[in-house]
């Protein structure tokens, strides 16, 4: 067999770059709320990442935690079961399966039982749009696919992307920053998820959080909804994972859309963009000093820790606007589209706010768009080509 050269290797390389551009990671969820599972498939996950099973289902209860969540957290108790691509705890480069099972299941693909027809569409659901849309004479099987009920599976396929961002020294998490206006002061941003999921609405700051308690009591007794505002801090991040050179490969495009495809995400924000709207650029932009160790480094993090579609090696920072639901007990004014008659809203069972939940759902959407930047810059058959070359890049940064 003949030699290979270091040039003919490197050469080799250079050309496989341009096929890893389409093996990025990359998911597809499937399921409806009251169906009989919800399936996911991850793709391109390299061979040799050891999935702790534990952790993804910790992951998976940790977005049933919350106050405010419904009735139904404590009928389902989610559990991801994987039914390909990993064998004996480590993936094998092969597509992964993972199916969580619905407890409150009321139909299959053949009947259904005791589902009962949607006509008095919700204000601030797909109810209507997606009524009209695929010209269904009802709502419910709209709802069924809308229901934030598929972010469980987001959850645990983003805590595989999690366990393939640790390999490389990447952490992802988030916290309570706002609810129904009630902002949190906080000064200490150690140990986020640790602290954060010790409190009941994961927040950071003690006292903010109690009179984020008494908002949702309030909203609660009113027969009324709460939204708020998740924050998601990604640390180790080196830099130079992105692009500038194509808009799909943004990085804060990617990330933003991520999180903006989370079902009551409204609007998304990186490090202090919305603030920074109403400075002044000599206030607003990160300068750029020496080091003592002879690097360039930042004193100061409005950026988010992403410039020109790529991290800066600054604390990746994203912000997630959620709405209030839209299902109140007080069903809201609409029309009922089955008579065409002035009706109030149907009421389906929901939360009085999700925004702690919804904290650990950005924190998967994140972690999978990042997951999908890196794969798609460094590909790699395996995670050692992964780590291999991640620190190549980081070295020559």
């Amino acid at each position: 067999m003949a030699e290979v050269s270091a040039d003919s290797a490197a050469e080799a390389e250079d050309a496989g770059s341009v096929q890893r551009t389409v093996m990025a990671i990359r998911y597809v969820t499937a399921g409806e709320s009251h169906g009989v599972a919800l399936v996911g498939i991850l793709e391109n996950v390299p061979a040799g990442l050891d999935v702790d099973f534990d952790f993804v289902n910790a992951e998976l209860n940790r977005r049933m935690g919350g106050y405010g969540r419904s009735s139904r957290m404590a009928t389902e108790n989610d559990r991801a079961v994987f039914l390909s691509g990993v064998i004996s705890g480590r993936t094998i480069g092969s597509p992964i399966a993972v199916q969580i099972q619905n407890a409150d299941c009321r139909f299959d693909c053949e009947s259904a039982r005791g589902c009962e027809e949607v006509t008095a569409v919700r204000p601030g659901h797909a109810d209507l749009s997606g009524a009209v849309k695929y010209g269904f004479d009802g709502a419910r099987n709209v709802l069924e696919r809308a229901s934030a009920r598929s972010t469980a599976m987001t959850v645990a396929l983003g805590a595989v992307a999690k366990l393939y961002l640790k390999r490389l020294g990447i952490q992802v998490c988030s916290h309570t920053l706002a609810i129904g206006g009630v902002m949190a002061n906080v000064l200490d941003y150690s140990d986020i998820n640790a602290r954060a999921d010790k409190d009941r609405v994961r927040c950071l700051n003690s006292v903010a959080s109690e009179k984020m308690i008494e908002k949702i009591d309030g909203a609660r007794n009113s027969g009324d909804t709460l939204g708020g505002v998740a924050e998601i801090i990604v640390l180790g991040c080196k830099s130079g994972i992105g692009s500038y050179v194509s808009t799909d490969k943004r990085l804060d495009g990617l990330v933003m859309r991520a999180v903006g495809c989370v079902p009551s995400v409204k609007a998304v924000e990186i490090g202090d963009g919305i603030a920074g709207s109403a400075m002044f650029g000599s206030m607003f932009h990160d300068e750029i000093y020496m080091s003592d160790s002879g690097a360039p480094c930042r004193k100061t993090n409005r950026a988010g820790g992403i410039e020109g579609g790529m991290t800066n090696g600054e604390p990746i920072v994203v912000r997630a606007y959620l709405k209030p639901i839209p299902t109140l007990r007080n069903g809201l004014n609409t029309v009922d589209i089955s008579s065409g008659l002035a009706a109030k809203a149907a009421r389906e069972r929901s939360d009085v706010c999700a925004v702690p939940s919804g904290g650990v759902v950005c924190e998967a959407a994140v972690a999978l768009a990042l997951a999908e930047a890196i794969s798609d810059m460094l590909g790699g058959d395996s995670m050692e080509e992964v780590v291999r070359r991640y620190n190549d890049k980081a070295s020559a940064v």
